[in-house]
């Protein structure tokens, strides 16, 4: 197993740009073709498609999509204590942290007579995509399941691909029920998110479609948001990434780890470590190497580590910079002044600061969302909260004398930009009174 060990001050600006370089997003004409495929099949067809399309890439033959309120009930009497107890401490501390969200609404009066107010409500409905490859995701279910409920949306609908057997793990849906979702369908993939951006028979159509899945579902989602008036997404999305900071005070075992940790998500995972210490740099490519075998997903976190960087810096102060440059969907930082160098960190989805803060702990019940920006979209899009869930618009009132008052400010600046219904339509109420 090699990695790449580079030394940023040798390289010129092309080559640390290639340095910096993401593994090449799963995007081509034939996947575009195959999405629109299933797309208009499941706008033709309806539940019929979902049923066929489950069987063709599923090889399930399901008879109803609907988890009924029994089978909820049953899986969750399936789940051992401690599982139980895990996902509820998870939903409370996740609850905790978006209950701290809520928005209050402003009303300024911006000159005598004229009052401003911005208002907050709930999207009305929401489709939350929960993934179902090698395990199931109760953690995913809780960081879209908890800010929609705390937010208050009406219509909260849970897809997810079935097993086997046609049905939805225990531990997903156990933490469904403690976010008070309703609707549950055992369907996935690039057919689910047609299915929650048109509608079918059996699923109502909803207004904005949150989390991740695989490169169909991801092309799914943006064909659907550029297609049907009034549906949105949550966030761009591409493989998932870490970068680490850390100096010579730190841990290589525990940086190693975390590198790991998101190593074993898939093979165009990406990791990243700077540093100003050769020495340690070289005990994390030891530690990387050992721990690595002890994984059971060894094989794709080898092939992930094929995409990463073991970066040599001349000091925190330019790893801070490079990890702006890179906007890293997480960001750890170990290093004996890691909660002074907040001043100097911008752009990441989520920061995980010191030594005994690994992002397994944002992933699953620090109480933050994991659902973050990837592929350097944390410059301009933030992790996913409570604000996501709901919509912002704004209420003005005028009194008679408040119009007056800003009358000539409109007449000025409609006579500006030629728009003279405009202007009439402050004049007519001057002269009426």
């Amino acid at each position: 197993m090699t990695i790449s060990i580079i030394n940023w001050s040798a390289l010129n600006k092309q080559e640390q740009t290639n340095a910096l370089s993401r593994p090449a997003l799963a995007e081509s004409d034939l996947l575009a073709t195959q999405v629109e495929n299933i797309i208009n099949e499941v706008k033709t067809k309806g539940d019929k498609a979902l049923y066929d399309l489950t069987s063709r890439f599923d090889q399930v033959e399901l008879t109803r999509l609907k988890v009924s309120e029994n089978e909820v009930d049953q899986a969750i009497a399936s789940l051992s204590p401690s599982r139980m107890a895990a996902i509820e401490q998870a939903y409370g501390q996740i609850k905790r942290f978006h209950q701290a969200q809520q928005p209050q609404d402003i009303t300024v009066e911006t000159s005598p007579g004229v009052v401003c107010t911005l208002k907050t409500e709930a999207i009305e409905s929401v489709g939350l995509y929960i993934p179902a490859g090698s395990a199931p995701l109760p953690s995913t279910v809780l960081m879209l399941g908890v800010p929609a409920q705390l937010a208050g949306c009406t219509r909260k609908v849970l897809v997810s691909p079935p097993n086997k057997q046609g049905k939805l793990a225990p531990e997903v849906l156990a933490a469904a029920k403690l976010c008070q979702i309703d609707e549950i369908y055992a369907v996935g993939g690039a057919q689910a998110c047609a299915a929650l951006a048109y509608g079918t028979e059996t699923i109502a159509s909803v207004n904005k479609i949150f989390g991740p899945g695989n490169k169909f579902v991801t092309e799914a989602k943006t064909q659907l948001s550029q297609q049907v008036p009034g549906f949105a997404i949550d966030m761009p999305a591409g493989p998932s990434e870490v970068l680490v900071i850390a100096d010579n005070q730190a841990n290589p075992a525990f940086v190693a780890a975390d590198l790991l940790s998101q190593a074993e998500h898939g093979a165009d995972s990406q990791v990243i470590l700077l540093s100003d210490s050769a020495s340690l740099i070289d005990e994390v490519n030891r530690e990387l190497k050992e721990q690595v075998t002890t994984l059971s997903r060894k094989d794709i976190a080898v092939a992930a580590l094929a995409n990463s960087r073991l970066i040599l810096t001349d000091s925190i102060e330019q790893a801070c910079a490079i990890s702006n440059h890179y906007a890293p969907e997480h960001l750890i930082v170990q290093t004996d002044n890691a909660e002074q160098l907040l001043t100097q960190l911008r752009n990441a989805g989520s920061i995980f600061l010191g030594a005994y803060t690994p992002e397994s702990a944002g992933d699953y019940a620090s109480g933050t969302n994991h659902v973050l920006p990837t592929y350097g979209y944390s410059k301009v899009v933030s992790s996913l909260s409570l604000a996501d869930f709901s919509r912002r618009f704004t209420v003005q009132q005028i009194s008679q004398q408040g119009l007056a008052n800003i009358a000539d400010c409109i007449k000025e600046l409609t006579d500006a930009e030629g728009l003279d219904a405009h202007k009439r339509a402050v004049t007519i109420r001057l002269e009426e009174a």
